[in-house]
């Protein structure tokens, strides 16, 4: 068909004309520039797990191929693991500090990006310093031995061996070249597009050669950058908004872009918070996610596939996506067709701290000093936190455990850590400020400063600060590490510090994960009311002169209960541990007891409606109630309602036995006569 013009008066215009052409033109340009991505490569379908399921990685953050070989950087044990394109471990280096970012030179070596020493490896074999000067860290241009980086992160190696350099918490693109380091573009962190030093980054993490181009994931800003070779800096994706939006390249949103992958010039991968989100692909580009973005983990389908925190991305020469999935400690793999390893329930479980290993890792202590003082238990894991039925904000589960300390109070770290999530410190100047290590965290402090919210002086914490030198954000480079003891910040109006114990998206009840001095508790749970409802949520109540309900179907049981230790006062309460329930007749049981609702670790966010009835609410302020849904089942990252059915039992009399626990072994029950008629 040819195409003929219209012949409206209105398109008749020389400017109308001009304008058409134009648009034309910019679209064809977009085709024609996207275009062979959406051709030269097959829909990344499947996601499976490579390597990790043994507890080869401590933390893996960069990851390369060359050849059949996989690259991985292990940030917490300071290695570089080289594995079969199977994930079988062939060697390892160590030697390292803080290894991030990975590429291979023209020359074939692999070169590093150590955050934690502030320098540039390279490995030929063993590590050999290429720039920087180890452990010390700051900004300064120049000779190789002489020039200074302050965590540097991500990594890239064009074709001419020019070292491109994220040096993160400089805010800064850096070059390495014939014997210098000298600055791309960056200055004072900020978000601006522009030309050298005008340009302006806030925690640039990843970076990648595309075309003559480089691709910055700006991980401050939420925004994925583009540098041109004459250093002018623009936005490909992103508005900056704190989400996760798909759509039109500067109408999409990120959370977190942390790591940045080309494949074949034109199709462009990122890792954003805990999903992989895909540039190209199709005709007219624009910003899509290609995994789930719940935390957690899950192969199969790319689609329902989870991750938490992936860090490191490379393709394969078969077009194969291949993540460093973090805080899941394993290597996975996107392919167009189903293949490879899917892990497993019991290979998931596997890979989880368990409490009691966890506790034995350092010497007890609670999060301020003296450290064998005992302090006031505030909220456990598992409690609610907002209300049901819900109102302003969705209701959420309590993540760990609340330690009552004095406004203002230094709160310190209970264990020897380092940093490793390139973001670490958020929420600043809020009631939730927090810093995230990776086995503990620790919310409600003023990061490394005073009652006054001035700065310790400590070094380690990286403070921002506007034209008028008031402070606006707080840095702690991936690498930092604190002992034991040492000082966080000094406590809020929250007045407790809420500790997380365990990895992100594997959190375990404080109680049980570390060890408390002279903590007791010999006070069992208290039980309010016990309600009994149809499967429509229709309360069943005893009928007149009759002790007993009668039931004949399915039926649900609530339970409103507290618990408290020893040392509350009489207006505290906390969430209970386990909820049970059983079965009697003539008191002897009919089956044994059920415990289907269970705090040992953190439950899936999906399942908060599956644990609290109507009228449970907690919060800082106002009246806490916990109305458990006793015959559902929610225990970690599996639940699911279930009812008791009386159908089940024979026509008689019977008692309902609930049981509410806490964690050291104190138990309550209250018992319900009802009668099977049908």
């Amino acid at each position: 068909m040819r195409f003929r013009p219209s012949k409206s008066p209105n398109i008749k215009t020389p400017i109308f004309a001009a304008a058409s052409l134009f648009l034309f033109a910019c679209l064809a340009a977009i085709i024609w520039f996207w275009w062979p991505s959406a051709n030269d490569i097959a829909s990344l379908r499947f996601v499976s797990t490579v390597a990790g399921i043994n507890g080869e990685f401590g933390e893996p953050f960069g990851i390369a191929v060359n050849g059949s070989k996989i690259y991985v950087s292990d940030g917490l044990n300071g290695k570089i693991l080289i594995l079969s394109n199977s994930g079988k471990l062939i060697s390892e280096e160590s030697g390292l500090d803080t290894p991030s970012g990975i590429a291979f030179g023209s020359d074939g070596h692999l070169v590093v990006a150590d955050s934690g020493r502030h320098v540039i490896y390279g490995l030929d074999p063993s590590p050999t310093i290429i720039a920087g000067v180890p452990d010390k860290k700051g900004f300064a241009d120049g000779d190789l031995s002489s020039a200074l980086f302050n965590g540097p992160t991500g990594i890239a190696v064009a074709g001419d061996g020019k070292i491109y350099v994220a040096d993160a918490y400089n805010d800064r693109i850096r070059v390495i070249e014939n014997g210098q380091v000298s600055t791309v573009v960056g200055s004072s962190p900020g978000y601006a597009d522009g030309v050298g030093a005008d340009a302006k980054f806030h925690t640039p993490c990843g970076i990648a050669v595309w075309q003559d181009k480089l691709l910055v994931a700006d991980s401050g800003n939420r925004r994925i950058r583009v540098i041109e070779p004459d250093g002018r800096v623009w936005t490909l994706a992103g508005n900056g908004d704190l989400d996760l939006k798909d759509g039109a390249l500067l109408a999409s949103s990120f959370v977190q872009p942390t790591a940045v992958a080309v494949y074949n010039d034109q199709l462009i991968f990122v890792a954003d918070g805990n999903a992989i989100r895909q540039i190209g692909g199709h005709v007219i580009p624009f910003v899509e996610t290609i995994s789930n973005e719940t935390r957690g983990i899950k192969d199969s389908q790319a689609a329902r596939a989870r991750f938490n925190r992936p860090s490191g991305l490379a393709v394969n020469s078969s077009g194969e996506l291949l993540v460093a999935d973090s805080d899941n400690r394993l290597i996975r793999r996107f392919s167009s067709r189903k293949s490879g390893h899917e892990i497993t329930a019991d290979e998931i479980a596997a890979l989880r701290d368990k409490p009691e290993e966890f506790r034995t890792l350092r010497p007890a202590r609670w999060p301020y000093d003296p450290p064998e003082n005992k302090r006031d238990i505030a909220g456990t894991l598992g409690e609610i936190r907002g209300e049901i039925p819900e109102t302003k904000h969705p209701a959420r589960f309590h993540n760990g455990l609340d330690i009552a300390g004095a406004y203002g109070e230094t709160a310190r770290f209970v264990r020897d850590e380092k940093v490793l999530h390139p973001v670490a410190a958020e929420n600043f100047g809020t009631l939730r400020e927090l810093l995230r290590m990776p086995t503990l965290g620790y919310i409600h402090i003023r990061l490394g400063r005073n009652v006054s919210s001035v700065p310790f002086g400590d070094e380690r914490f990286q403070f921002e600060k506007d034209a008028a030198g008031k402070l606006t954000g707080v840095r702690i480079p991936r690498g930092t590490k604190f002992n034991a003891g040492e000082p966080i910040g000094t406590l809020n109006q929250m007045n407790h510090v809420h500790l997380i114990a365990g990895r992100s998206g594997s959190e375990m009840n404080a109680l049980d994960a570390l060890i408390f001095p002279n903590l007791t508790d010999s006070r069992p749970p208290t039980i309010e009311k016990v309600t009994v409802f149809d499967e429509n949520w229709h309360e069943i109540e005893t009928e007149a002169n009759n002790a007993r309900i009668k039931l004949s179907g399915k039926t649900r049981v609530v339970v409103r209960s507290y618990d408290q230790v020893d040392g509350n006062s009489d207006r505290r309460r906390l969430g209970i541990y386990q909820i049970g329930y059983q079965i009697l007749r003539a008191n002897l049981p009919v089956a044994n007891t059920k415990w289907p609702i269970r705090f040992d670790r953190m439950p899936s966010s999906d399942a908060v409606k599956l644990v609290y009835a109507d009228g449970s609410k907690s919060g800082a302020t106002g009246e806490t109630i916990f109305n458990y849904i006793a015959t559902n089942y929610v225990d970690g990252d599996e639940f699911h309602e279930d009812l008791l059915d009386a159908a089940s039992l024979e026509n008689g009399a019977y008692t309902l036995r609930v049981f509410a626990a806490d964690y050291f072994g104190n138990t309550s029950f209250k018992d319900v006569n009802f009668e099977v008629l049908r």
